[in-house]
């Protein structure tokens, strides 16, 4: 038995600290255990033990008990957790936590071996599918997916990349690969992007594996989560299926790895470590030899990229199974209409619902209205701690922020100059759906956005009464974008196309075209005739024109050409430095001083630094948020290793003034 265990905690030191063993305990490797640390009790991860320590012997205290009796950590997942803390800038601690279940169980007696969760019944999700094993009951596969399938079970690991347009059974292909790889007595990893908006996916393959499946994601509970954990690692579910953090599943001999949708922001992390699930699956399936299959309909630049350049080979599908067809997109110029809804809109609604047909109305944007002014003096309202505009949820009689949550009344007069001449401009899902009421009084419209769907089981109980015909449209934000396959739409408005195209981010461009060709793809996928209408005041974007056109070749071929002229990705890797603070000198004194750091270590660094760039710093775009004020650095490089070793060496040593905080984003995918 060893006498001491080394712990790492979800803490930012990059540092693990040495406990002893309590007579008669053994705490083993890639479990947790509960110790103090510096003047209070936390729970920590083994990551190590032996008879020595490299400090005086009686400086080492016990840890208080154990935690897991069976190691939650295995060899491979610890090893997952060093490349994690490693790649993103964190300590051990930090990237163990955010790949963990973090269920925990009451403190007991000092020393007692407690095993937090083990006994824990298996999820309600995944009970409610125990011994269900539902024949397939999919349309006669296309050539285009058994060539698929054949290509992805031709070897035994590499990637592969699925794309074609939304109806064309990427998610069959998905499955049956599943099937295959379970036969061969491998494991296998399904991601999605969010849980809630891809749940038709989440549910077949439940139904399609059973109690072999578990489902993993942010929002179980804890005791939950942990269930679900230990089921895969005893080899009890073999199939897990779950948003980004079920990437680091300790499944069994994993043979594949499916991520689905692989273009969406979601899957990359908000906070430390600031990972991304595409990146953690490329490692997994390259070190655990397994197969990696992507796909989308409208991939990312980078993916694009990598297909062209050989990186991953293209299986492609062009054909709606169920027999429908694209949809004709049409714009329609806002720039001589009034309000919110077209005229050509309003008359495609209600012809729909003549015809008998449903339809969805697509707004990224919540709340009733989100700029207001005074028209007097100019003033606009703004929120106290960030530099964005409020919205008004007329509902809630309240102005919010969507950044942080600070919420106000309404002013009754300018608060600058008191006059009463003020006045709301813009439009959100609220205000679309008090227009749609008064438009549409025979129709009946459900709102489907964070605020109205804010209730569990609400979304759930929405889409089934759509599907069951009992809604004639849905209205909403991204909910209503993804992963929804109803057969009775035949249109989809797309409210305001603009609002993303807007923003000052390298990647605005990417996003409008994927969330109006995913938005499109709602439509007419059972039957001919489907019909999009796209609103702009941009109506000769070209990335519109190409949307409508459905012009994926000329969209990617005009995005990598403006791309390489910027030398942004795919052609350099990007590495973020966010620096924030409520005290906005200090900010820019030490992004000023660590800017000089930077390039001092490239200048250390001769030949290795050349090809850095330090873009900054310089204020974020959103320079304020939380109180916080925000500048960033952004070191771009064609390989990524000369960026990091840069930044390295310009953090070691230095910390940054309290109260100042530094953010690391390797790869970020926005730059807000």
């Amino acid at each position: 038995m060893p006498a001491y265990v080394s712990v790492a905690f979800d803490v930012p030191v990059d540092r693990q600290w040495s406990y002893k063993n309590p007579d008669g305990l053994d705490a083993p490797i890639g479990s947790r255990v509960e110790a103090a640390l510096g003047g209070r009790s936390a729970v920590g991860w083994v990551v190590d033990s032996g008879d020595a320590v490299d400090i005086d012997p009686s400086l080492v205290k016990p840890y208080l008990r154990i935690v897991d009796a069976q190691p939650l950590l295995g060899p491979e997942t610890l090893a997952l957790g060093r490349w994690l803390a490693g790649m993103y800038f964190c300590s051990l601690g930090e990237a163990l936590s955010a790949m963990s279940p973090s269920a925990v169980s009451p403190t007991g007696r000092p020393g007692r071996r407690a095993a937090a969760g083990d006994t824990a019944s298996a999820s309600g999700d995944a009970a409610a599918f125990d011994d269900v094993r539902i024949a397939d009951t999919a349309l006669v596969p296309s050539a285009e997916q058994r060539a698929a399938l054949a290509r992805v079970l031709s070897r035994q690991e590499g990637r592969w990349y699925l794309y074609g347009p939304t109806g064309t059974g990427k998610t069959e292909v998905f499955l049956e690969a599943a099937e295959a790889t379970l036969a061969e007595g491998r494991g296998v990893i399904y991601l999605v992007p969010e849980i809630a908006l891809t749940h038709q996916v989440v549910d077949a393959v439940r139904r399609r594996f059973g109690s072999l499946c578990a489902v993993i994601h942010s929002g179980l509970s804890a005791p939950k989560k942990l269930a679900e954990w230990r089921r895969v690692q005893s080899g009890e579910a073999r199939v897990v299926v779950g948003a980004r953090s079920a990437v680091f599943a300790p499944v069994q001999n994993l043979g594949l790895i499916v991520l689905d949708e692989e273009h969406e922001g979601s899957y990359k992390a908000g906070s430390s470590p600031r990972y991304h699930a595409r990146q953690v699956a490329m490692r997994r399936a390259a070190t655990e030899g397994a197969r990696l299959v992507m796909g989308s309909a409208t991939p990312s630049v980078e993916a694009w990229h990598m297909m062209n350049e050989g990186g991953l080979e293209r299986l492609s599908l062009s054909r709606r199974l169920a027999g429908g067809e694209l949809p004709a997109i049409e714009l329609v110029d806002m720039r001589a209409e009034q309000g919110a809804l077209s005229a050509r809109l309003i008359e495609a609604v209600r012809r729909v619902k003549r015809e008998g047909g449903q339809s969805i109305l697509f707004l990224n944007r919540r709340g009733f209205s989100y700029f207001w002014s005074c028209k007097t003096c100019g003033a606009e309202l703004t929120c106290k701690n960030c530099s964005v505009g409020m919205t008004y949820h007329k509902e809630r009689g309240r102005l919010v922020c969507h950044y942080c949550g600070y919420q106000a009344a309404p002013p009754t007069s300018c608060p600058v100059c008191g006059s009463l001449d003020t006045g709301w401009a813009g439009f959100g899902t609220e205000r679309v759906e008090e227009d749609a009421a008064r438009l549409f009084p025979d129709m009946s419209i459900a709102r489907v956005d964070a605020d109205s769907m804010s209730r569990k089981g609400v979304l759930e109980r929405t889409l089934e009464e759509f599907r069951d015909g009992k809604i004639d449209a849905l209205l909403g934000t991204q909910m209503v974008a993804k992963g929804l396959n109803f057969p009775g739409v035949r249109l989809v408005g797309v409210i305001l196309a603009d609002t993303t195209l807007n923003l000052p981010d390298f990647r605005a461009a990417e996003r409008a075209f994927g969330l109006v060709t995913q938005v499109a793809g709602r439509a007419g996928r059972f039957v001919k005739g489907g019909r999009v209408l796209v609103q702009t005041y941009r109506p000769t974007s070209p990335v519109l024109t190409r949307a409508a056109a459905h012009d994926v070749e000329g969209f990617y071929s005009d995005e990598l050409a403006v791309r390489r002229e910027l030398g942004f990705p795919p052609y350099s890797r990007l590495l973020r430095v966010v620096i924030r603070s409520k005290d906005a000198s200090k900010v820019q004194a030490a992004a000023a001083a660590l800017a000089g750091r930077l390039a001092e270590a490239l200048s250390l660094a001769g030949a290795n630094g050349a090809g850095v760039d330090i873009l900054g710093p310089a204020e974020c775009p959103l320079g304020v948020v939380g109180g916080n004020a925000r500048r960033h650095i952004i070191l771009r490089s064609a390989t990524p290793a000369p960026a990091r070793a840069a930044l390295s060496a310009a953090l070691h040593g230095w910390k940054p003034p309290a109260p100042v905080y530094v953010e690391i984003d390797p790869d970020p995918v926005n730059l807000m």
